[in-house]
């Protein structure tokens, strides 16, 4: 079998015609992992709450474009949507609704989905990809995309390249060398694809703000992130006993984002970078305590105390609240 560069590996793994998210897959209890969205639905519902304080303050037009990238379920733009309508129904019918998902199945999922959850109410147009979008103001909203970049795999001095299912580090790569001295990194992973993706959507909309949500820090970490998830184990790509042939393209596998990476990306494209926050601090200052009293207020305390500790797992630091992250920024 031919040698490749890994990040061709993980390509293949995710995104080949049997990857790992090229078809459906469960999330959650009876997935490989748990996520924001699969916890609670006021995770989408702070992101509609988010989306109606861009509106007042001018930033998002009434008739601007609400856009999730890598939507897989599209459960979490359905929350969005869900709260939207309770908290100002007027903007369900002038808001478009847009879902980037380059793969047919999902998108046929994510048609039956919204079909299933608000008939003719609600509008829901795919591309496969940014550059098919073309407008002038919109929210774009992702979580969990910038894990699942592939990635080369660097370790002082060398890249990784693949025979079969085994890694080796011995391939001269410029670019990858390049970027490991500026992230000050002498072994782990370099995203790839983080500087066409900025420059695709500051080419897709005039007027745009960008938040998505992942689990990293802003520097480099100073070691291998890069692990498989398979029902809700936790295995290091680099552990001994580990079966690549056996969990490839049936496990998901990622890696901790250097923010930085991200930031530098994005401002190199022109677009301007607000802030890095903990899940837990963006959240709160969203607006999700405000949303957990309003739903105190309208349901019964059993209701309210089973959304509550849904709610949690989202924002106290023991378990999404510190490790992940969200970045947002701005194109005006």
């Amino acid at each position: 079998m031919q040698s490749r560069k890994f990040s061709e590996y993980m390509a293949e793994w995710l995104y080949g015609e049997d990857g790992y998210y090229a078809t459906y897959k469960n999330i959650g209890k009876s997935g490989d992992f748990y996520t924001a969205v699969s916890t609670s639905k006021f995770f989408g519902g702070t992101i509609a709450k988010h989306i109606i304080s861009l509106v007042d303050e001018s930033f998002l037009a009434e008739d601007g474009v609400v856009c999730e990238i890598g939507a897989h379920h599209g459960y979490f733009l359905a929350d969005v949507i869900e709260f939207i309508y309770t908290l100002r129904p007027k903007l369900l019918s002038t808001l478009k609704f847009v879902i980037i998902e380059r793969f047919d199945a999902l998108q046929e999922f994510q048609r039956n989905y919204f079909k299933d959850s608000f008939g003719d109410a609600v509008s829901l147009t795919h591309y496969k990809s940014l550059s098919e979008l073309k407008c002038e103001n919109a929210f774009f909203i992702a979580n969990e995309i910038f894990d699942a970049f592939p990635c080369e795999l660097y370790f002082k001095g060398k890249s990784a390249r693949v025979q079969g299912h085994n890694i080796e580090f011995d391939v001269e790569n410029d670019w990858v060398d390049e970027k490991a001295k500026k992230y000050h990194k002498d072994r782990g992973e370099i995203a790839i694809g983080y500087e066409e993706f900025a420059k695709e959507m500051a080419s897709t909309c005039q007027k745009f703000e960008f938040m998505s949500f992942d689990y990293g820090e802003m520097q480099a970490r100073p070691d291998f992130s890069i692990r498989v998830y398979t029902k809700h184990k936790v295995i290091p790509l680099f552990d001994e006993e580990i079966n690549r042939e056996e969990l490839f393209a049936k496990s998901d596998i990622t890696y901790d984002v250097t923010f930085a990476h991200v930031k530098d990306a994005y401002e190199a494209s022109g677009v301007k970078f607000i802030e890095l926050k903990a899940q837990m601090v963006a959240l709160v200052d969203m607006g999700i305590l405000d949303l957990l009293e309003i739903l105190k207020e309208n349901v019964e305390e059993k209701i309210y105390k089973q959304e509550l500790e849904k709610a949690k797992m989202l924002i106290l630091p023991q378990f999404l609240g510190e490790r992940f992250k969200m970045i947002r920024f701005r194109k005006e």
